[in-house]
């Protein structure tokens, strides 16, 4: 007879459900407790309190945290709370509103996710909008942005590491040409980046900087007033190294004068799960301060803690 037992150490879901519950009755928000039960609970599990939720109370979580939480807390907690294919649906549809447009986003959701993760990402929107995703991206761009964005949000990229070093060279030069003729918007340079696995395009680039003597992120800083090539190299900089992406990202929301919470809300609540370490290091190599003790001096309360909980996710 086997004597294997669950372990004590993970958590019930109906007991996180009902704690929840807990936390949200009498005169005031226990925040303390929400942030101790989801902060500390992975995609599945979260996922799994929300189901024994709606089950024991017939009541939809999201709604009673959107209800009972404010600000930037109440933001963070929900990105968190939603599924990453939700999340990602949700981000993209408020980046194509008029008042929260973003092009950024869109580019940074396109270039940094899996294709699998892509796919539920717009089978969610479908859900959830009773539209398409790439349709809603098609309706709210326009012009060279979206020329490349709409092909990078529907790309479905072949995800593992065979390389053709033959078509690196190729299309290296290709990407060398064009940009040497200031051509950014041509629509080899966006097939390449668009349809290439990243195994593939991480070839292309080493044979860029290899054949030509620069980095094709340096070649791309021609003209910095140029909003297109700066969505276009950073949609470079995500497919190619998405922790130096993410850490200029974090370090502009921090360091600029009143900090961007909106993007730092994002970023943690997006990659928490995903390559926070590294983020997490490189952010310490650029700025000789850990990502935490940046974020404590810049943010405060329940917000603050809900962060650093979050960039801990995953640590011992």
């Amino acid at each position: 007879m086997s004597s294997l037992k669950v372990p004590a150490s993970v958590p019930d879901p109906y007991e996180d459900a009902e704690q929840l519950k807990k936390a949200f009755k009498g005169w005031g928000t226990n925040e303390e407790l929400i942030i101790q039960i989801l902060a500390h609970r992975n995609a599945a599990q979260r996922k799994l309190i929300r189901d024994s939720y709606a089950a024991a109370y017939g009541e939809d979580l999201l709604k009673d945290l959107d209800s009972e939480l404010t600000s930037d807390f109440q933001r963070v907690v929900l990105l968190w709370t939603l599924s990453p294919a939700e999340r990602d649906a949700y981000l993209v549809n408020e980046a194509t509103k008029r008042l929260t447009a973003s092009n950024w986003v869109i580019m940074e959701i396109a270039c940094t996710r899996s294709s699998d993760d892509l796919f539920k990402a717009r089978q969610a929107y479908h859900t959830r909008y009773k539209k398409s995703l790439e349709e809603d991206v098609a309706y709210h761009t326009s012009g060279d942005f979206r020329k490349l964005l709409v092909p990078l949000i529907t790309a479905y990229r072949y995800v593992g590491d065979e390389v053709n070093m033959t078509l690196a060279r190729k299309e290296a030069n290709i990407l060398h040409e064009k940009i040497s003729d200031k051509a950014y918007n041509d629509e080899e340079i966006i097939r390449i980046i668009s349809t290439r696995s990243k195994a593939q395009l991480s070839a292309t680039f080493n044979h860029y900087n290899d054949h030509h003597g620069h980095e094709i992120i340096k070649d791309l800083e021609a003209d910095d007033d140029d909003e297109y090539l700066k969505l276009l190299r950073a949609a470079i900089e995500c497919l190619k190294t998405p922790e130096k992406y993410f850490e200029k990202v974090l370090r502009l929301a921090i360091k600029r004068l009143g900090t961007d919470e909106w993007d730092l809300t994002r970023v943690v609540a997006t990659r928490a799960e995903v390559d926070m370490e590294r983020i997490k290091e490189e952010y310490h190599r650029r700025n000789s301060v850990t990502l935490d003790r940046a974020i404590a001096a810049d943010t405060s309360g329940d917000y603050e803690k809900m962060l650093l909980a979050l960039i801990g996710h995953g640590d011992a």
